[in-house]
């Protein structure tokens, strides 16, 4: 068996931190318990803690950015993020350009029932229209509520923290800040929904 050490290990473990727990500071010199003096546990919800520097608590929609690209929505591992939208037409960028046609946001749901909080959707998001948001108190008593829409992710994107220097050594990123305006990245929208001019192909060798 050879599962038995490590499993007479862990209870090795087990029986010490209740011990501490039950008789803190004290050891087992007196066998008058103290418990609530040991105790690490938070009263939840009577006590409640700050959560962490970018705590992965819920994801944020900025919709303002969004271009419905599904870049989020097929990178999910969990296919927990329905997006739906329609074309329209907008005017030209300059004087005597074409008509564009740019997607608008039907709908953008997140299933928070399958969601694993892996935060791939963020970090492939090209326009930065999804955060992190630390908010972690949206649970549900039934399972279907935890679908939330448009509406609701776009609500927590006023508790997205600002944005905080990387920890030195730590790999640099491009820098996802959420203060900006609903038009600030609109010519980056509109380009993304341009028809790319197809480059024409090097002659081969003969």
């Amino acid at each position: 068996m050879p599962q038995l050490p490590g499993l007479l290990k862990g209870l090795g473990v087990t029986a010490r931190t209740a011990a501490r727990t039950l008789f803190p500071k004290r050891g087992l010199r007196t066998l008058i318990p103290a418990p609530q003096q040991g105790s690490v546990t938070v009263q939840y919800p009577h006590e409640k803690e700050a959560p962490p520097d970018r705590a992965r608590g819920v994801i944020a929609l900025h919709e303002e950015n969004c271009t419905a690209c599904m870049l989020c929505s097929r990178s999910c591992p969990d296919w927990c993020i329905y997006i739906e939208g329609h074309k329209v037409k907008a005017p030209p960028r300059r004087a005597g350009g074409a008509v564009r046609s740019v997607n608008v946001v039907d709908r953008f749901d997140i299933d928070y029932a399958l969601c694993m909080y892996c935060g791939i959707c963020v970090e492939v998001c090209p326009f930065d229209a999804l955060f992190w948001s630390p908010e972690y108190e949206y649970s549900e008593p039934h399972i279907a509520d935890l679908l939330h829409d448009r509406i609701r992710l776009s609500e927590w994107m006023e508790t997205v923290p600002e944005f905080e220097d990387y920890e030195p050594g730590s790999e640099q990123k491009v820098r996802k800040v959420p203060d900006f305006g609903p038009d600030d990245f609109l010519p980056m929208r509109q380009l993304a929904d341009d028809d790319a001019t197809p480059t024409p192909a090097p002659a081969a060798d003969r």
